[in-house]
């Protein structure tokens, strides 16, 4: 009875075994590559697959999702023969997993061996200048060289990019310095600029101002001529319509001379030959008030006064 149980036991665990390797589970976004003795017969894909058991094997589990594939820094000559290290990163997808496992002994090898080649051929035929300022175009050459290399291996490379670019120590030093050259310049030309604006907006400003103030007295002394001139007007009217007599304008006119006087540089004095006519007029009429004033305090000429030739005459008193 034992050989008997140890034959069953043997038997389910081979049974075990057997179904084990016959149920194949791939989960999705990947795919397997199945060999019946050590021949390509299938792919299999996403989901629950069935194999004979100890006669197909799997070869390869193959991820069908898009990777990312970092490459380290490259030496790159350029057309100018300076070295510049150049790291690159490709994203790339498998396609064809079973071209990914019988082309290509290990296609993340040969990518990146492409990627270096093919860098070196692109930078190249560049200086530097136009290496540092021209990734687009370099990573669109890069790829499309890709491209079409692995495409027979099952692959494509979706996207190349270039992660760094690091010309020589001494290059830098010196772009460096030009850098802060031209910033130091066109923050001269932008200070320049500012003041040359600032300069002809001031100007303008008092050209403005100036226009304006200009204007303002013209205005002002318009005014001003128009009040004395309405005033002159108003006076002369007023004199016209008061009918004034020669004595009220001699009278007038002594009343402004001490303003006439006023002032250090008044040395010369115009009178008109009208004011005589005036003065006389004033004078006779200040004669006609005294002596009406004579004949009513002192009783008239004979009774009080003294003749002028006496009062000569009179002999002095030591």
């Amino acid at each position: 009875m034992e050989p008997v149980i140890i034959v069953l036991i043997i038997l389910v665990v081979l049974v075990f075994i057997a179904l084990i390797k016959t149920i194949q589970v791939i989960p999705q976004a990947s795919a397997a590559i199945v060999e019946r003795f050590g021949r390509y017969t299938r792919t299999l894909n996403a989901g629950l697959n069935i194999v004979v058991p100890f006669i197909d094997t799997i070869r390869n589990r193959i991820d069908l999702r898009e990777q990312v594939v970092p490459f380290p820094p490259q030496p790159v000559i350029t057309q100018d023969n300076l070295v510049v290290n150049i790291d690159t990163v490709i994203y790339y997808q498998v396609t064809d997993a079973r071209a990914a496992t019988y082309e290509v002994a290990s296609y993340i090898q040969a990518i990146e061996q492409l990627t270096v080649t093919t860098l070196r051929n692109i930078i190249g035929g560049m200086d530097l200048e136009r290496t540092l300022t021209s990734r687009e175009e370099i990573n669109a050459a890069l790829r499309g060289v890709l491209d079409e290399a692995t495409g027979k291996w099952g692959i494509r490379v979706n996207r190349v990019e270039l992660k760094a670019i690091e010309p020589p120590t001494s290059i830098q030093d010196s772009m460096e310095k030009q850098m802060r050259a031209d910033r130091d310049k066109r923050a001269a030309i932008l200070q320049a600029e500012g003041v040359r604006q600032s300069e002809i907006l001031r100007a303008e400003g008092e050209k403005q101002s100036q226009i304006l103030r200009a204007e303002g007295e013209a205005k002002a002394a318009a005014l001003r001529a128009e009040g004395e001139a309405q005033a002159v007007r108003t006076v002369f009217e007023a004199i016209h319509a008061g009918d004034p007599d020669q004595k009220l304008l001699s009278y007038q006119y002594l009343q402004m001379l001490p303003k006439i006087a006023e002032g250090d540089a008044n040395k010369l004095w115009i009178v008109p030959s009208e004011i005589g006519d005036a003065l006389k007029g004033l004078s006779g009429a200040m004669g006609n008030f005294g002596g009406m004033g004579g004949g009513s305090g002192n009783g008239g000429a004979s009774g009080g006064s003294v003749p002028a030739q006496e009062r000569r005459e009179k002999p002095s008193i030591d």
